[in-house]
């Protein structure tokens, strides 16, 4: 056999082979959509029915009302009168080292204690009104404060996306309640609480360094004084006996008026003469104060009036700046009631749709068994 009637019987003719058949796998959109249609009551039914329950749902959900704070620390102006008071310390040489980054500091510290906080809830008329009776039970009212403390936060804007663009340092302090009205009271007043705590524990903190400063000058200038005393009464002492040398030896008026040269006494000075030794014995008698001709004890004793004189009734300290007061909530967190009803209407729907489909694919999986003919 030739090459080329090898190749004219190995030739398929295909013509002659019928193609076969595949199963059709493709989705009648159209036929779903029928069958959607033809369960239409049921599914309006289903969607009305999560529609209610979302309703109701949004009912019974606890309200919740944030109110919220913008602090930075304290601007110079406010500082006028502690600065004033603050450079007479400085004068009177009191170190107080206060500044106000420093206070904004121990104020944020302070604001996020939970002792503090817990504090202020047990006397705040907002706890009291959350539990049913008046005579509650300790470990029932420690559980209802931590509860409630939990929802006062203080969060620092530089830690947030995009802070590098704000020029300076803020703070966003909020708490939230089942009212607007509870939320913008309990923030407005732990703010005011914390902020009289910070301002009574700086101001005590430069007394007691007024104090401190009073209490060791007062203390050297007793020192002085006896240390004075004890001079005042050795010179009495020594006069004495210098007024019965000069007695003795018959020297009865200055050796340096009539041209003698006397060797003075180094213990007992007898130079002045009987007559002046005595006149200026009577004069260190007569002293009523023994500072009386001290000029430095007598600065140190002014210096020491000026440091208790000093009075800080008037001054008043701010720890921070609002940039924005404790708000009053227009809008609840969360979401709205509408929202609820409208997802919950949609999750009806698919649940409706679903089950309709999945019913029709049982069915149609496995038909009903056709009647058998005689």
């Amino acid at each position: 056999m030739s090459v080329m009637d090898f190749k004219k019987n190995t030739d398929v003719d295909f013509s002659r082979h019928a193609s076969p058949v595949h199963a059709h796998n493709e989705i009648d959109l159209s036929g779903l959509l029928m069958v959607l249609y033809a369960a239409k009551k049921r599914i309006v039914v289903t969607m009305l029915a999560f529609a209610l329950a979302g309703l109701a749902i949004a009912f019974l959900l606890p309200q919740k009302w944030t109110s919220k704070a913008v602090i930075t620390p304290a601007e110079q102006t406010q500082w006028n009168p502690l600065r004033q008071m603050l450079v007479s310390l400085e004068v009177l040489d009191v170190d107080v080292k206060i500044t106000r980054p420093d206070v904004f500091n121990l104020f944020i510290k302070k604001f996020q204690s939970q002792s503090l906080l817990e504090e202020y809830m047990k006397s705040s008329p907002y706890v009291m009104s959350q539990l049913e009776s008046a005579n509650v039970d300790p470990m029932e009212l420690h559980r209802a404060v931590v509860n409630i403390a939990e929802r006062m936060k203080a969060i620092d804007n530089t830690q947030v996306k995009e802070a590098y663009k704000v020029p300076y340092v803020s703070w966003t302090l909020s708490f939230t309640a089942p009212t607007a009205e509870d939320a913008q009271t309990v923030l407005d007043g732990y703010i005011t609480y914390i902020s009289r705590i910070v301002e009574q524990e700086v101001m005590q903190n430069i007394r007691n360094q007024v104090t401190l400063k009073a209490k060791v000058v007062k203390e050297q200038l007793d020192l002085d004084r006896v240390r004075l005393t004890n001079i005042h009464k050795t010179n009495l002492q020594r006069l004495n006996y210098s007024l019965e040398v000069a007695n003795a030896a018959g020297i009865k008026k200055p050796v340096y008026s009539n041209g003698q040269a006397v060797k003075d006494d180094p213990d007992y000075s007898v130079a002045l003469g009987a007559d002046g030794i005595a006149q200026k014995l009577q004069i260190e008698k007569s002293m009523k104060d023994v500072a009386e001709l001290n000029a430095d004890f007598q600065n140190r004793e002014y210096y020491l009036a000026q440091l208790q004189k000093l009075s800080f009734k008037d001054v008043e300290l701010e720890p921070f700046k609002y940039q924005l007061t404790p708000s009053m909530p227009v809008k609840k967190d969360g979401p709205g009631k509408a929202l609820i009803v409208i997802l919950a209407s949609l999750l009806g729907g698919l649940i409706a749709c679903g089950s309709v489909l999945l019913r029709e694919a049982m069915l149609a999986r496995n038909p009903l068994p056709e009647p058998v003919t005689e």
